[in-house]
């Protein structure tokens, strides 16, 4: 409860920023709209932020449940087989190298104006974040752990190390890797609607902004970060659940 009311604080805090940067500057509507202004925007137009609202959050979803499932299956493969990680880890780390955005066309094009485009972009922003944890937690199993199963593995040593020893190990890192690929997630899924679609908020965001209704505009930016922040938590909460014998020490994270 005490977060609870610190986080709205926050909130009351920032949208008097908000309100005396406006008032001070007397700024247009059309360059920097008020909290009211945006307010009375996402009254008005709660139906249809709620309907590409629901676009959005579904695209995420998908995207994020497809590249965790990949990104688990690619740190797996990694982590048990030394001949994949010759030839597999160099392209995964070149892969980085190259900006999303620019491959957002070429998937609109190969996948079409529909969910599918904005799915692999949502996939493709958070695969890299969850095989990288996911991988690193496996690197870093203690060593006495696995000095243990050498001892006391069956025959298929490596494949027993990794399912009773490595993975629940690593489960901590991957938590990590979903937490940011939960707050990540929405970039993809924006990404594509703004290089084509006919859906979704980052579309309903171009349109606004061809009409200069920038009031509409932050409206829509609001809702994509409540639904980016209650991604998280939720994917927090639930991380929480599964994974209870993992606890964050405050003693060591807090320094006042």
């Amino acid at each position: 409860m005490r977060g609870l009311w610190r986080g709205l604080l926050t909130l009351a805090g920032l949208l008097s920023a908000w309100q005396l940067v406006v008032a001070l500057g007397q700024l247009p509507p059309y360059i920097l709209p008020g909290p009211w202004a945006v307010a009375a925007s996402l009254w008005r137009h709660a139906g249809s932020l709620f309907d590409h609202a629901g676009v959005t959050a579904l695209e995420i979803m998908l995207g994020m449940l497809l590249g965790t499932l990949l990104g688990c299956f690619t740190a797996l493969t990694l982590g048990y087989s030394r001949r994949a990680r010759r030839w597999l880890l160099p392209v995964l780390i070149a892969s980085q190298a190259i900006p999303v955005f620019a491959i957002a066309p070429l998937l609109v094009l190969w996948l079409g104006y529909g969910m599918g485009s904005k799915i692999a972009m949502a996939m493709l922003i958070i695969y890299f974040p969850v095989t990288a944890n996911f991988y690193d937690g496996l690197r870093h199993t203690p060593r006495g752990w696995l000095d243990l199963a050498r001892v006391m593995a069956p025959v298929d040593r490596r494949w027993a190390m990794l399912r009773h020893i490595a993975i629940p190990a690593a489960l901590p890192a991957l938590g990590s890797g979903l937490r940011v690929a939960a707050a990540v997630a929405p970039i993809g899924a924006v990404l594509g609607e703004w290089v084509g679609s006919s859906a979704g908020l980052g579309y309903l965001m171009l349109h606004a902004n061809s009409r200069m209704q920038v009031d509409l505009l932050f409206a829509a930016l609001f809702v994509l970060a409540a639904l980016a922040v209650g991604l998280y938590f939720i994917v927090d909460a639930g991380l929480k659940r599964l994974l209870p014998w993992h606890r964050v020490n405050p003693e060591t994270t807090e320094t006042d």
